[in-house]
């Protein structure tokens, strides 16, 4: 019996052509992947839906919960057994741990792109979506969070991470490796996650900022962001957790003000912990309240801190919710 499976366009390379005579690869009018979805509903009941066509770097947030709710509209009018978003890939994962952390259902949601438009030479849209689409009607992939499917591998919204900015091989899970493979036969996991997390959200509203660590950077940026009134902060540390001394004062500012700080590391191995006892080390920072990510990338912790302070700014209840 087939699946009925919800496919979601949204943009980004996977619906975008090469311009022959410039090379610019741009939007061209008609979504050519919408119209060849049209053509591959052998694989299960398709329900084709296109909110917006953007490029990745056009979506916000405001987007990522217009895809959660129209995913959720879904679920409460069919029996939806899973759900297929093309998207740009230079975002692709900050919005697939939106979905993981919004959509209260544990029925399979693949998030998938592309590295080549659809009229360049060894073109991978249309094969990441036909692997997308068998990961979505297939039974083994219930309960595992949303999942990032390209190049034949299935990696966990949580870990997947763009890694190359033009080899089609582009989504790693550093210290993790992914979950599965797709195959001629079908789908082989190799593990799963043991651990999901679900946030209520309605609105989304909060402004909350991503700061690079460096050597020798000082508390001009933060002196600034306090000014900018905005609602937290992500800090992508160095080393295992720790800042240069000048910049102290500046994150103390922030804290002051009752403005969340979380740090994670700038490297994309390992996680951050209250090792160093010098000025700016972990040790002192943790003192100061700063909170503690458990080894998310700056780029997702934002997202989590960005649905987090709907629901709480306590900074007891936002460490436990970064532990996780």
């Amino acid at each position: 019996m087939k699946k009925n499976i919800l496919v979601i366009h949204t943009g980004g390379t996977i619906s975008m052509l090469e311009d022959a005579e410039t090379g610019a690869v741009k939007p061209a009018g008609e979504n050519p992947i919408k119209g060849v979805t049209e053509n591959i509903k052998m694989l299960a009941n398709l329900f084709i839906e296109e909110p917006f066509s953007l490029p990745s770097p056009h979506i916000t947030a405001v987007e990522m919960l217009q895809l959660s709710k129209l995913i959720e509209k879904y679920m409460n009018e069919i029996t939806l057994d899973g759900v297929v978003i093309t998207h740009g890939t230079d975002t692709l994962e900050e919005t697939a741990y939106f979905l993981d952390l919004t959509v209260h259902s544990d029925i399979p949601i693949v998030v998938t792109g592309a590295m080549r438009s659809s009229n360049e030479i060894g073109s991978d849209g249309l094969y990441n979506l036909i692997s997308s689409i068998k990961v979505a009607a297939c039974d083994d992939a219930r309960g595992k969070g949303v999942l990032i499917v390209l190049n034949d591998e299935l990696h966990t919204a949580k870990n997947g991470t763009k890694t190359h900015t033009s080899n089609v091989s582009t989504f790693q899970s550093p210290q993790y490796g992914p979950i599965g493979i797709v195959t001629k036969r079908g789908i082989v996991f190799h593990h799963s996650p043991i651990h999901t997390e679900k946030y209520g959200l309605q609105t989304i509203s909060k402004q909350v900022a991503l700061l690079k660590a460096h050597a020798g950077m000082d508390s001009s940026l933060f002196f600034a962001l306090k000014e900018m009134k905005i609602d937290g902060l992500i800090i992508e540390a160095l080393g295992q957790g720790n800042l240069p001394p000048q910049s102290i004062d500046g994150v103390r500012t922030l804290l002051d003000s009752g403005i969340p700080v979380v740090i994670v590391s700038r490297c994309f191995n390992g996680i951050v912990q209250d090792i160093y006892g010098y000025t700016g080390g972990g040790k002192q920072l943790k003192e100061m309240g700063v909170i503690f990510s458990n080894g998310l990338n700056g780029q997702k912790a934002r997202i989590k801190l960005l649905i987090a302070l709907h629901s709480t700014t306590e900074r007891e209840e936002l460490q436990e919710i970064f532990l996780k």
